[in-house]
């Protein structure tokens, strides 16, 4: 996991500790002001759970420590009662923990608790620029009958066969085997024809399952490519090189440069080299792939890429008639 991510987790469990504290203490004041008899119930249990500790430092007699168990026991008792008297909650003056297995720690022993993946699928969303978009592009409103049931090519399948073909192998394959596949995928065929949707549709399955995708356009790219260069970013170096996923969609629409050239090649070898996987999604074909970029940076995505053709007639077009 990228060191960045760490040291967020930890402050915002930090955080998440300091605030159910001041909770505490505007729960034992309010006590305080209406209910003083009550307070010093709990004050009595803080002083005997410390004598309690000290005791067992200095070694006293275990009747003792029994004697010294059931006060507090008996004490607490008449706190809860007392509270519920009021009109209160028992455990009103207890420090609450919005996640009671690992008490807001984040770890149980060593091992990650289950609400620390949650907040780091929530951090994962936010670097990967894809929350709102992924609220509708998903495999949930993946619409296969958009696609024709009828040859439009003398491709080998007609549109939709070939679709529900790609859909079922990241479905059944590709995403619940994510970790133990060395693969990196090329989407290539005409504009609007799925495959912007269907990397949304995998990049939620990724994230969901608690790894770190980003997307970026391929000017939005280049863009932060210029930015690590000439400001030194290395964070945001660390989260393209490091991520579990990269996917750069509409590559072939951006401006081709030297720089461009180059840092692309640059972080396409870089990631090959560190077996971290991408989604390249292109309008391009690949005898334009090959025309468009150098020899080298075509030879690795032609050669280190499994290739996804997409051809249908214009999805787009197809939802806007079907709105109207």
């Amino acid at each position: 996991m990228i060191k960045s991510y760490q040291k967020e987790l930890a402050l915002i469990y930090e955080n998440i500790r300091i605030e159910e504290q001041k909770k505490l203490e505007i729960r034992r004041k309010e006590i305080e002001e209406k209910h003083p008899e009550i307070l010093e119930f709990d004050n009595l249990i803080q002083k005997k759970s410390l004598n309690l500790t000290l005791s067992i430092l200095k070694g006293i007699s275990e009747g003792e420590l029994k004697n010294i168990k059931e006060e507090i026991t008996d004490l607490r008792f008449k706190k809860y009662e007392a509270l519920v008297a009021k009109g209160y909650d028992p455990e009103y003056l207890t420090l609450k923990y919005q996640c009671s297995k690992c008490k807001d720690q984040g770890y149980i022993g060593n091992k990650r608790c289950s609400c620390y993946k949650k907040k780091l699928i929530d951090l994962y969303y936010k670097d990967s620029d894809l929350k709102d978009t992924l609220k509708t592009n998903n495999f949930n409103n993946l619409d296969l009958s958009l696609f024709p049931n009828y040859k439009i090519s003398d491709d080998k399948y007609t549109p939709r066969r070939n679709i529900e073909n790609i859909v079922k192998y990241f479905k059944e394959e590709f995403i619940p085997n994510f970790n133990n596949i060395d693969e990196n995928i090329l989407f290539y065929g005409n504009s609007g024809t799925g495959k912007t949707f269907l990397s949304c549709c995998i990049a939620k399955e990724l994230l969901d399952s608690g790894h770190l995708v980003v997307y970026r356009t391929i000017d939005e790219l280049i863009k932060n490519l210029r930015e690590i260069i000439f400001e030194n970013n290395q964070e945001l170096e660390d989260l393209l090189i490091n991520c579990d996923f990269l996917i750069i969609d509409d590559l072939g629409a951006e401006q081709i440069t030297d720089f461009s050239t180059t840092e692309f090649f640059n972080l396409l070898n870089k990631k090959l080299l560190k077996k971290k996987k991408m989604l390249v999604s292109t309008n391009l074909s690949l005898s334009d792939i090959s025309k468009t970029y150098t020899e080298r940076i075509s030879s690795r995505l032609l050669g280190n890429f499994k290739l996804y053709k997409f051809y249908s007639e214009d999805i787009r077009i197809q939802l806007n008639l079907k709105k109207r």
